[in-house]
């Protein structure tokens, strides 16, 4: 993997952190809205990885595969991310 590994660990860590803290609301019966702000934030730290580990594989993946200029490699590297980004739009 590509990706700046110390960015990332430090976004799943803050991710983990608020996922702990969201348990511990539930647990307390905290009040629904601000459980689901919780759950927004923790999700949107874990788009951002996502967006890193992504932009990663582009600069780093698949423009290897562009520049070997192996037919096949580039076709499952674009379907790889084919395969990502359709999950994305669900």
């Amino acid at each position: 993997m590509q990706a700046n590994k110390a960015k990332l660990n430090q976004l799943i860590k803050t991710a983990r952190g608020q996922l702990d803290g969201i348990l511990k609301m539930i647990e307390e019966d905290a009040y629904c809205i601000d459980v689901s702000n919780q759950l927004m934030a923790a999700d949107a730290i874990l788009r951002r990885a996502n967006r890193e580990v992504l932009s990663a594989h582009l600069s780093g993946c698949v423009r290897q595969a562009l520049e070997s200029g192996e037919t096949g490699q580039i076709e499952k590297k674009l379907e790889e991310l084919d395969s990502v980004l359709e999950k994305l739009s669900k």
